[in-house]
């Protein structure tokens, strides 16, 4: 999320760069790095539908006017629950709404819910 973040402010040139050191920053292992890497990845190159998706989901509310952290976390689990179909879709809902509660205000647990249970029904 926080590469994604980056990503979104600073420009899509960070790509290959940015996420895999910001990762081994992490002190996760290989393994987590590069699962991370390919949703971040995965993400950005499937930004347009990930923001397609959400835009039709967040009824009266336009993208320019969500917070960028609140963005990056729903354009992240809009690409896991559209491409992840090994991850289970309550596990990809539950996950936003514990990195909205962590890095972002007090309403967005239950803005991100929404807005993904929205999405998934799509789906």
């Amino acid at each position: 999320m926080q590469s994604l973040y980056q990503l979104d402010v600073q420009g899509e040139e960070l790509l290959e760069q940015l996420p895999m050191g910001f990762l081994r920053e992490s002190g996760q292992d290989d393994f987590v790095r590069k699962m991370a890497f390919e949703i971040i990845k995965g993400t950005w190159k499937n930004l347009s539908l990930c923001d397609e998706l959400i835009s039709g989901a967040i009824i009266r509310w336009q993208m320019s006017r969500l917070s960028p952290v609140d963005k990056s976390i729903l354009r992240m689990s809009v690409y896991q629950l559209s491409f992840c179909t090994d991850i289970p879709p309550k596990v990809v809902i539950n996950e936003a709404i514990e990195l909205g509660k962590k890095f972002s205000s007090e309403k967005s647990s239950g803005f991100i819910n929404g807005v993904l249970d929205a999405v998934l029904k799509k789906l």
